[in-house]
C-alpha cells in the first residue's frame, strides 16, 4: 500500500528517504513513527497520548536496531565465534531512547521528524520510564560493559532477571526516605522482545535419589518440590555507529501450569492460581528485603533461577551450533559479576554430570575453564553466604555437588599444607566456625580460572585480606581489571555542550576511541578562549540542574555557587555524614562571624538507603535536617544551600554529573572496591576531593596530584590505627570544632529540639566509629578549605577541570573490556565496519 502524506498524497521512496522500516532520513523516520502509531499502538494521532508518541518513536528506533541485529547474528552463528556471557543480578541500563539514537547516529534526523509532528524530542525523552533492573554501581557497571562489548564488536550476551518491579522509588517525607513501588513496566516496554518459546524449567526444593543408568553408572536424580519456568525477554544493545548489536537476555519467571482448572471448578479460586502467584514471585522485585528468612529464601531462588536459565540457554545454543559439550569453554566465557551468580559453578556441574552424563573430572575442567569471577567488595560481611539448612531446603542437589567440590579441593589443600587445620577451615567452601554456611565467594573462586578485582588497590587488598588464603594457593588466578564507564552515555549523551566543544576541537573519534583521543585536548587547557567556553558550558549545565532541583524539591540554588555533589548509595562507609559535619562547620563559622567571606556552596546529595538499613536511613534524615536549618537561616542566605535530590537514578544522573564542580569520593580508605561515579564526575570536568580508596588512587595518578584534592588516612594507616586501638572519643574531645558539630547534632539543634533522634548516630561515632570519620575529620576540613581557595581562582579551576577530562582516557569501559578479552576471556572481536 502506498504511503500517504499528511495532505493525503502518496509518498514515494525518494520522498520518505528510503525504506520507512529501516531508513534514517527525517522523512523516513516521520513516516515510520506514524506507521507505528497506527499499526503497533493502534492510535489515531488526534487521540494519541504523549506515551503513545514515545512508544511509536521507540519502535521506530528499535526497527533500525533489529535490522542490524539480524545482520550481525548471521556472522555470530559461526561455530568458531566465542561469546562473552556476563551474568549479573543487576543491569542498570538507564533510558534507552536517547542512547540508541546517539549510537545509530540519527538524533538530529529524529529531532526534525518529531518536530514536524508537533513535538519536541526532549519531551519524549523525558517520557521514558527508567528500567527498574538495577540499583547502584554494580548494575551500572554491567550496563556500561554491555555498551562497550557491543561497540568493540565483541560477541556478547548479558544474562539477568527481568524484574517486574525495581528496588523502589524513593520519596522524602519529613526528611525521611519512604519507599514506593517502582512500577516501571506500567506503560509498557517497547525495547523488550519476549521469547515465550525460548524457555527453560528450573527446579526448587525436594529431594535427590540415586540410580544406575543403562550403562551401569551411578547417577543422581533431583526430584523437586516445585518447578518454575523461565521465559527469555530480550533487549538489543546497539553498538556505536556499527552493525554489532549485543543481546541483553533477562529471565521472567512463570508457572509451568498457571491455572488449576479442577480447583477452580470446585470453587477453590485461590488454589486455582496459587502456582502462578508463587512462581511469578521469583522475578517480581529487585532485591527483596532479606532480613526475614523467607526473604533470604527468595533471594537465593532469584539467583539460582537466572543462573540456571542462562546456563541451559548457553548449552542449547552450543548444541544448536552443532558442537559437542567437551568444547563448551571454547564457545562461552562466563563472567560472574560478584557473588550473586556464583551458584553457576555448581549448576554447570549439575547440568554436565546429571543431565548430560559427563564424567566428573571432565566436567570440572570445563567448568573451571568457562568461569571467571569478579569480586566487588572488601567488606567481609558483604561476601555472600547462605545458611546450610536454607540452602539444603532450596537446592538439595547443589549442596551435594558443593560438598564433593569442597572434598576434592580440601584434599588438595591438605596435600600442599599438611597439618595446617586452620588454613583448611579458612579455605573450606563450608564455613563450620559456628552455624554452618556455604561461602559463595569461595565457591566462585575455586570454580573459576580467573579472579579479578576492580581497581589496582582493591585487587592488591583482596590478596592480603578477604581472599588471602585463596591467593596463596592460586596466585596465578588473580588479576586486576580496573572498572570503566562508557563515554558515550556519560559525555556524548548527557553533556551535549561539552560534546560539541570537544568534537569541534579534536573531531568525533574520541566518542569511540576515548582512551587514545581525549588527551588531544590537554594543550587547550592553556587556551584562554577555550577555557572561557568550557566555563560557559559548565555554567549552563548548572543552571539546568538548578531548575530541576527547584522543580523537584522547591529549593532555589545559585548556579554561580560551587556545586559540591555526593550522589551514591547511602552507606556508613561512603561517609555522607562526614560531608554533613563539614556543612555544619561552615554553618558555625558563618554564625560566629556573619561577615566572613566564604565561597558560596550548594551541597547536593542523592542516593537510596536499603529499606532495612536503619543507620543509612538516619543519615538521610540528618542531611535533610541540616538542610532545613541551614536553608532557612538568614545569616547564611546566599552562601550555603543543602539539597537532597530524591530518587537519584540514571535519568537524573544525566543532569547531575555534568553540573558538578566538586565530586565527593570520601569513603574510608580500603573500603570502596572501585567506584564508577568518581569516573563519571571527572569525565565531565568535576574536580575530586577524596581519599586514597578504590579507583581514586588511579584517577589521581592519571590527572595529577595537583588536580586532585587528597585527604585522610591511607588503607595501611586505617589498619594500623585499628590494630593499635582506635579511640574516636579522643578526637572528639581534642577538636573543639568537631565537638561543637557533634554536640549540636546530639542536642537536637538540627531536629527541632529532639535530642534522641540522632542519638544512635552520635553514640555510634563516639563509641565505635567503624569507618573512622573522626580520625579523618580535620584532614577533610583542611582539604575543603583548599578547595574553596582554588575555586576563587576561576581561571586555575577551569584549567584543572580541562586537565581532568583530558587525562581520563584510562577510565573508559572500552579499555576494561579489552582487558577482559585479552587477560580473562581470550576472545577476539569480530570484524566491524
Amino acid at each position: 500500500m502506498a504511503k500517504k502524506s499528511e495532505n493525503g498524497h502518496a509518498l514515494n521512496a525518494a520522498e520518505t528517504g528510503g525504506n520507512t522500516r529501516t531508513g534514517t532520513s527525517a522523512a523516513s523516520l516521520k513516516q515510520a513513527i506514524l506507521d507505528n502509531l497506527c499499526y503497533v499502538q493502534a492510535r489515531l494521532p488526534e487521540l494519541a497520548t504523549k506515551n503513545d508518541w514515545y512508544m511509536a518513536v521507540a519502535y521506530t528506533v528499535r526497527d533500525r536496531m533489529l535490522e542490524r541485529f539480524i545482520r550481525s547474528l548471521k556472522g555470530l552463528w559461526n561455530p568458531k565465534v566465542k561469546f562473552a556471557c556476563y551474568l549479573s543480578a543487576e543491569f542498570l541500563m538507564g533510558p534507552h531512547l536517547g542512547n540508541n539514537l546517539l549510537n545509530l547516529g540519527i538524533t538530529a534526523q529524529m529531532r526534525s521528524a518529531v518536530k514536524e509532528l508537533g513535538f519536541e524530542l526532549d519531551d519524549l525523552l523525558r517520557q521514558e520510564e527508567e528500567p527498574g533492573l538495577g540499583n547502584g554501581g554494580l548494575g551500572r557497571l554491567a550496563a556500561c560493559y554491555m555498551d562497550s562489548l557491543a561497540s568493540l564488536n565483541v560477541p556478547a550476551i548479558g544474562y539477568g532477571i527481568r524484574y517486574e518491579f525495581g528496588i523502589f522509588d524513593q520519596e522524602i517525607h519529613d526528611g525521611w526516605q519512604t519507599e514506593k513501588t517502582d512500577k516501571w513496566l506500567r506503560l509498557g516496554n517497547p525495547w523488550e522482545i519476549p521469547r515465550p518459546e525460548n524457555s527453560y524449567y528450573v527446579n526448587f526444593g525436594g529431594r535427590t535419589e540415586g540410580y544406575y543408568d543403562e550403562q551401569g553408572r551411578f547417577r543422581v536424580r533431583w526430584v523437586p518440590f516445585r518447578v518454575v519456568k523461565g521465559i527469555a525477554c530480550d533487549t538489543p544493545v546497539q553498538s556505536y555507529r556499527d552493525d554489532m548489536v549485543a543481546l541483553l537476555r533477562l529471565w521472567k519467571s512463570e508457572a509451568v501450569e498457571s491455572f488449576d482448572f479442577q480447583a477452580f471448578n470446585v470453587g477453590d479460586y485461590y488454589q486455582a492460581v496459587s502456582e502462578k502467584v508463587i512462581s511469578e514471585t521469583v522475578s517480581k522485585v529487585l532485591y527483596p528485603n532479606d532480613e526475614p528468612e523467607i526473604g533470604k529464601t527468595l533471594r537465593l531462588a532469584q539467583q539460582y533461577f537466572f543462573v540456571s536459565c542462562s546456563l541451559q540457554d548457553m548449552i542449547h545454543i552450543h548444541l544448536l551450533r552443532g558442537l559437542r559439550l567437551e568444547s563448551f569453554h571454547e564457545s562461552f566465557a562466563v563472567q560472574l559479576n560478584d557473588t550473586h551468580p556464583s551458584i553457576a559453578v555448581a549448576e554447570l556441574m549439575r547440568l554436565f554430570v546429571d543431565e548430560h552424563g559427563m564424567d566428573w573430572d571432565k566436567a570440572w575442567k570445563i567448568t573451571q575453564k568457562t568461569m571467571a569471577y569478579t569480586n566487588h567488595t572488601l567488606l567481609p560481611e558483604a561476601l555472600e553466604k547462605w545458611s546450610l539448612p536454607l540452602f539444603s531446603r532450596s537446592l538439595p542437589r547443589h549442596l551435594e555437588i558443593i560438598y564433593e567440590i569442597n572434598r576434592r579441593f580440601l584434599d588438595e589443600v591438605r596435600l600442599r599444607y599438611p597439618g595446617d587445620d586452620g588454613r583448611v577451615a579458612r579455605l573450606s567452601i563450608i564455613d563450620e566456625s559456628g552455624e554452618k554456611y556455604v561461602r559463595m565467594a569461595h565457591l566462585a573462586s575455586v570454580g573459576s580460572h580467573r579472579i579479578n578485582g576492580v581497581a589496582a588497590l582493591h585487587s592488591d587488598l583482596l590478596t592480603k585480606t578477604v581472599l588471602k588464603d585463596l591467593y596463596e594457593i592460586y596466585p596465578d588466578r588473580f588479576v586486576n581489571v580496573t572498572n570503566g564507564v562508557t563515554p558515550r552515555r556519560w559525555i556524548a549523551l548527557s553533556n551535549p555542550g561539552l560534546t560539541e566543544l570537544l568534537t569541534g576541537k579534536i573531531g568525533d573519534r574520541w566518542i569511540k576511541h576515548f582512551e587514545d583521543e581525549i588527551r588531544k585536548i590537554e594543550p587547550l587547557a592553556d587556551d584562554s578562549a577555550f577555557r572561557e567556553e568550557w566555563g560557559r558550558i559548565k555554567r549552563g549545565n548548572k543552571s539546568r540542574l538548578a531548575t530541576i532541583i527547584r522543580d523537584r524539591t522547591g529549593v532555589e540554588v545559585d548556579p554561580d555557587s560551587l556545586f559540591d555533589i555526593q550522589v551514591k548509595r547511602i552507606h556508613e562507609y561512603k561517609r555522607q555524614h562526614l560531608n554533613v559535619l563539614h556543612i555544619i562547620a561552615l554553618y558555625n563559622r558563618i554564625r560566629k562571624d556573619p561577615g566572613q567571606d566564604i565561597v558560596p556552596r550548594t551541597f547536593i546529595f542523592g542516593g537510596k538507603a536499603a529499606p532495612g538499613y536503619f543507620m543509612a536511613k538516619l543519615i538521610i534524615k540528618l542531611i535533610n535536617a541540616a538542610a532545613e536549618v541551614v536553608n532557612n537561616d538568614r545569616d547564611v542566605a546566599g552562601r550555603l544551600k543543602v539539597v537532597f535530590f530524591p530518587d537519584f537514578n540514571v535519568k537524573s544522573a544525566h543532569n547531575v554529573y555534568p553540573a558538578a564542580d566538586l565530586s565527593e569520593q570520601i569513603s574510608t580508605a580500603g573500603k570502596e572496591a572501585s567506584g564508577t561515579g568518581n569516573m563519571k564526575f571527572s569525565m565531565n570536568g568535576a574536580l575530586t576531593i577524596g581519599t586514597l580508596d578504590g579507583a581514586n588512587v588511579e584517577i589521581r595518578e592519571e590527572v595529577g596530584p595537583e588536580n586532585f584534592f587528597l585527604f585522610g588516612l591511607t588503607a595501611e594507616e586505617v589498619q594500623d590505627l585499628r590494630m593499635k586501638g582506635y579511640s574516636p572519643r579522643s578526637y572528639y574531645e581534642s577538636n573543639a570544632q568537631l565537638k561543637a558539630a557533634i554536640d549540636q547534632i546530639g542536642s537536637g539543634h538540627f531536629s527541632r529540639g529532639d535530642a534522641q533522634l540522632f542519638r544512635p548516630l552520635v553514640d555510634n561515632l563516639l563509641d565505635h566509629d567503624p569507618f573512622m570519620l573522626l580520625a579523618d575529620y580535620q584532614s577533610y576540613i583542611d582539604c575543603q578549605d583548599r578547595v574553596s581557595s582554588a575555586y576563587r581562582d576561576q581561571d586555575r579551576w577551569v584549567r584543572m577541570s580541562v586537565l581532568n577530562v583530558a587525562r581520563m582516557g584510562k577510565f573508559s569501559s572500552d579499555r576494561s573490556i579489552r582487558e577482559y578479552c585479552e587477560h580473562i576471556w581470550k576472545i577476539k572481536p569480530v570484524k566491524g565496519k
